[in-house]
């Protein structure tokens, strides 16, 4: 079963099996004055590798794929690491399917797979054309790989 199907603009049809949202700087309150104090580029860098370790432990058959995120720089006070950088709020990890790259496959057995990390601004399901375009641009010929049922 599906819990949205997400088309590319390649128009490649997706199909999410698995999603997890979290708050991108959840738990950040009350650490003031550690490195994990304020948005910066040290504390985004940590949180996106161990999303994108977290994504791999959990698929280990699959590739993962980190869609850049964009990243916002508000006229802020720079403090000890550098100054305020901020990304989407709502990090997500998604396990997505799609029909075989190799067209040669059969269909019924073989499918492909990749899960894909992404930042979004809200904590959507995505579903058809109205995702995040970031992730409805990702190459999936490329990046994905090919699986036996």
């Amino acid at each position: 079963m599906s819990l949205a199907r997400v088309i590319l603009t390649s128009g490649r049809s997706l199909d999410l099996s698995e999603l997890r949202l979290s708050a991108t700087y959840g738990g950040m309150l009350g650490m003031l004055g550690t490195l994990e104090g304020y948005p910066c580029k040290p504390v985004n860098d940590l949180k996106i590798k161990g999303l994108v370790r977290a994504a791999a432990r959990a698929h280990p058959s699959v590739p993962v794929h980190l869609v850049p995120p964009r990243r916002e720089y508000p006229d802020q006070y720079a403090g000890a690491f550098g100054p305020v950088e901020v990304l989407p709020a709502v990090a997500c990890v998604g396990a997505f399917h799609s029909t075989a790259l190799d067209r040669d496959h059969d269909p019924v057995l073989r499918r492909s797979a990749l899960t894909i990390v992404w930042f979004q601004p809200t904590a959507r399901v995505p579903y058809g054309c109205d995702a995040e375009e970031t992730l409805r641009g990702v190459d999936w010929e490329s990046l994905a790989r090919d699986y036996e049922l």
